[in-house]
């Protein structure tokens, strides 16, 4: 199986402690989002784990600590735009940390483990057309050598963000704009060596050269680890254009402190506070605490290495 690190949070900017516990612990436990009393205990050790995919706004706290994946194939989806604090609210500086962490992470891990994913792509007074051709040739220009890809997508209007982002007169491209940014993405990223592929986005747009993602991809984490790896069913939990591979995510919604306008994942500052209050690095469940109501069952851990299932005991 493939375990997702995670789309609902990001694990390595706020729970790294959290997660190298687990990972010594051979197991997690994971709340169901539809069902929060249901668990899982989700086995972590190498034999169980075909591979991780880590998905952050900033991966420094993890760095320090790499080797201890060095059992498991692994890599990064490292979103990085060029918005600044009234969209992303609490990350680093992009230019003075957070592009300079990339660099280090592609210099410590390779190019290939670290997908530069620029989404989602968003407009309004300040963020034109324009402003993003020149953010991204800016930002091709210092990541250049430093990962194979840039994954790409529009915003979608999510119902819960739209009391955050209409005050800030935020919205997605129209069709033409969409267009427009594709088309000059990627003749910059040609000029970079870079391919640029689009994430969950129904358009097509092949005709400049720009592909679907498999964000969980079966086959780089294949060419990562040396093993190859039976592509798997595509993931049933996520959106019809979604390419990725099937994966668990151990992650929670509403425990996210990027304070990014456009996030699905948490619903009001609110929730988002209370969640990272309960957070304990060495509870096995993520800020929260097993309570007698809480049911727990070992999720079955299919390998995509051979026909294998592995059980937590």
């Amino acid at each position: 199986m493939i375990v997702s690190v995670s789309r609902r949070c990001d694990i390595p900017a706020y729970f790294a402690d959290w997660f190298w516990g687990r990972l010594e612990a051979g197991y997690v436990l994971v709340r169901n989002p539809m069902n929060p009393h249901r668990v899982s205990r989700i086995a972590l050790t190498p034999d169980a784990v075909d591979g991780f995919v880590f998905w952050t706004k900033n991966p420094l706290p993890m760095m320090d600590r790499l080797g201890a994946l060095e059992q498991y194939p692994y890599y990064f989806q490292f979103t990085l735009t060029p918005y600044d604090t009234d969209v992303e609210e609490n990350l680093p500086s992009k230019h003075e940390v957070l592009i300079p962490a990339f660099r280090c992470l592609s210099s410590l891990i390779g190019a290939e483990r670290v997908i530069w994913r620029y989404d989602p792509i968003l407009t309004g007074d300040r963020y034109t057309v324009a402003y993003h051709v020149e953010a991204f040739r800016a930002m091709c220009d210092r990541l250049a050598g430093c990962t194979d890809t840039c994954t790409i997508s529009f915003l979608d209007l999510y119902r819960n963000i739209r009391g955050r982002i209409d005050p800030l007169g935020i919205r997605p491209p129209t069709a033409g704009q969409a267009d427009e940014i594709a088309c000059r993405f990627a003749e910059i990223a040609r000029e970079y060596g870079l391919s640029v592929v689009t994430c969950a986005e129904d358009g097509d747009y092949s005709r400049f050269g720009i592909g679907h993602a498999a964000c969980v991809d079966v086959q780089r984490l294949s060419r990562i680890g040396g093993i190859p790896l039976a592509v798997g069913k595509k993931d049933k939990n996520q959106r019809p254009a979604c390419g990725c591979a099937e994966s668990v995510d151990i992650g929670a919604y509403h425990t996210c402190a990027n304070g990014c306008v456009y996030c699905y994942a948490n619903h009001s500052r609110s929730l988002v506070e209370r969640s990272i209050a309960a957070y304990d690095p060495a509870s096995p469940v993520l800020c929260s605490q097993i309570t007698a109501q809480d049911v727990i069952s070992v999720r079955e851990m299919k390998s995509c290495r051979a026909e294998q299932t592995v059980l937590f005991e």
